[in-house]
């Protein structure tokens, strides 16, 4: 019995007889002759059935799209003039010999064989698994398998260990709400879904990895934004010993090499990046992440640039709902609480004195407009991560009970590092030319955070509220 070949090596096997299996993207019927296009994850094949076989006929006039068929053949020439350019198989097809039906399909809601964006998204976050049928939602998750794996061998030969850090963690003030899950076993406790990993790979430099990376999983709750989601992934770096030059110099080589050899159509508009105070951003461009592109209108160039010297801390209103880690009026930090400070503002820092005109050494990589990741030097002394949260008026308690695991690993000697994380959804979706991080991710959640496919979020039974200690108190809905 032959052994079923992916439809993109049957070129190579003109005048043999082989098996290919996929789904029926289009049937034609010519009277004598019935031709089906046959889909797999490769590529398209056109498919002929004669008149020859009278039982695999009568199959062959059932078929209907998106069937589940396998197809054993000749590989033939195609007729001169009946040549197709535009597949890679379009100078063959398949003279088919025996059929077999796996599996029957209703109709698709929508149409599969179109690039699906004048479709309602609620519909295609709906049948998903459908809707990634479509060649280019194919292409772009088989893109981003390559994007990272590429990221990961990359790292991996600069001396990088890819190392994974917990999903249930502790609830701590980061900048967004923590998603939290309820503990059965310690019944009034909460385990938090990370909004990065940020302080177990601070901790792993404490440990004396030294170089470590990631691709993350990170969870915030944030309020409905349009291209916002519940959960994203991030290429998460740390390194010991470093100063702001050393990430650099990690990140930029890679994300040139990246470009040019999976996107080689693609062009960086100036290397090495620009670098830019944020000062001079937000008064030449209004914006922290601008778009440096001297042609806008072409998708296919690249404009990154690196924004430096950020403000440290700002002040910031009590109850306001974008800040949830602000205690009361005062100040809360523009990035991340684990920065450091210029070295020249660590005096500022450690005696709480010129708040406003700190500068911290946060760094971010803009690309076309969009923010596309930033990092940071960290305080690597407990007194000055100390002085951080002190600033934003934590008691002592507070930050014990928050951070106290953080200030008593630095107790036992931290070398100075820093890191940087970039958005991979958000890096894919410019780089494929999509409106949106959902086009680029398998199974996105809409943008008020719901899943149509899953009807998620859902109820649970209560049989779940008894067994965690839960009692479910509802809002009076107003009438």
């Amino acid at each position: 019995m032959e052994k079923r070949i992916p439809i993109s090596e049957v070129p190579a096997h003109a005048g043999k007889t082989v098996v290919v299996s996929g789904w029926v993207q289009a049937r034609r019927d010519h009277g004598k002759l019935i031709f089906i296009d046959v889909r797999d994850r490769s590529g398209l094949l056109q498919v002929v059935f004669t008149l020859d076989n009278k039982d695999m006929q009568k199959r062959a006039d059932q078929l209907r799209p998106e069937w589940v068929v396998s197809v054993t053949g000749m590989v033939n020439q195609r007729p001169k003039g009946m040549e197709n350019s535009c597949i890679a198989t379009g100078m063959v097809e398949l003279l088919a010999r025996d059929l077999i039906i796996l599996a029957k399909a209703h109709t698709p809601p929508f149409a599969i064989d179109a690039d699906g964006k004048d479709v309602n998204e609620e519909l295609r976050l709906k049948y998903r698994y459908l809707d990634l049928r479509r060649q280019r939602m194919a292409r772009n998750i088989i893109m981003r398998h390559e994007t990272v794996l590429f990221m990961r061998n990359w790292l991996s030969k600069q001396g990088f260990i890819e190392i994974e850090t917990p999903i249930l963690t502790k609830s701590t003030p980061e900048g967004a709400r923590d998603y939290v899950v309820p503990s059965r076993l310690y019944q009034g406790n909460f385990y938090a879904l990370p909004q990065s990993p940020q302080q177990y790979k601070q901790l792993l430099m404490v440990a004396g990895f030294e170089r470590y990376f990631q691709i993350a999983r990170c969870f915030r709750d944030e309020d409905p934004r349009g291209d916002r989601q519940p959960e994203f992934t991030q290429l998460d770096v740390e390194m010991s010993f470093v100063q702001r030059e050393d990430v650099m110099a990690v990140i930029e080589p890679l994300c040139i090499d990246m470009v040019k050899t999976l996107y080689p159509e693609k062009t960086i508009q100036e290397i090495p990046f620009p670098r830019m105070s944020y000062q001079e951003a937000m008064g030449k461009y209004h914006s922290d992440k601008p778009d440096l592109r001297k042609n806008k209108n072409d998708p296919d160039v690249l404009a990154f640039v690196w924004i430096v010297d950020f403000p440290f801390f700002k002040k910031v209103e009590k109850g306001n709902a974008s800040h949830p880690e602000a205690l009361a009026e005062g100040w809360t930090f523009t990035h991340n609480p684990f920065s450091a400070p210029k070295p020249e503002h660590m005096d500022w820092l450690m005696h709480k004195q010129n708040i406003g005109d700190i500068l911290t050494t946060q760094y971010d990589l803009a690309l076309n407009g969009c923010e596309l990741g930033g990092g940071s030097i960290r305080n690597h002394t407990p007194e000055a991560l100390q002085k951080v949260f002190e600033i934003m008026g934590y008691e002592q308690e507070r930050i014990v009970r928050n951070f106290g695991h953080m200030l008593e690993a630095f107790s036992y000697g931290a070398p100075p590092h820093g890191g940087i994380a970039l958005g991979l959804d958000r890096l894919l979706m410019l780089l494929h030319h999509e409106q949106n991080i959902r086009e680029v991710m398998a199974f996105p959640k809409t943008g008020d955070a719901r899943d149509p496919m899953m009807n998620s979020p859902s109820e649970i039974m209560q049989e779940q509220w008894k067994e965690l200690g839960i009692e479910l108190k509802r809002k009076n809905k107003k009438t």
